[in-house]
């Protein structure tokens, strides 16, 4: 073989080893990609949650003291209809 022969059947052999191990290397790249995206997107959708509960937290303690007040109202009152002589 002279070594033009031998330059061209490398030539030939190289290409289709580079572009194979191309496709090898960015399917690796794609899947660490793809497993970081899960991860940053589970840690943003915790955060939203952890927001939310704690605004659902402010608004049943919020809730719960107007219940509170509703009830000793309603007491008030009761004990108020009894001193003017009703029934409640």
């Amino acid at each position: 073989m002279d070594a033009a022969l031998l330059t061209s059947v490398s030539a030939l052999i190289a290409g289709p080893v580079a572009a194979a191990a191309a496709i090898y290397s960015s399917r690796g790249a794609n899947r660490a990609a793809q497993e970081g995206n899960a991860v940053t997107g589970f840690s943003s959708l915790t955060n939203e949650l952890q927001e939310e509960r704690k605004e659902l937290r402010a608004d049943l303690a919020t809730v719960r003291a107007e219940l509170a007040a509703e009830k000793l109202e309603t007491a008030r009152l009761r004990l108020l209809v009894q001193q003017l002589g009703g029934t409640p």
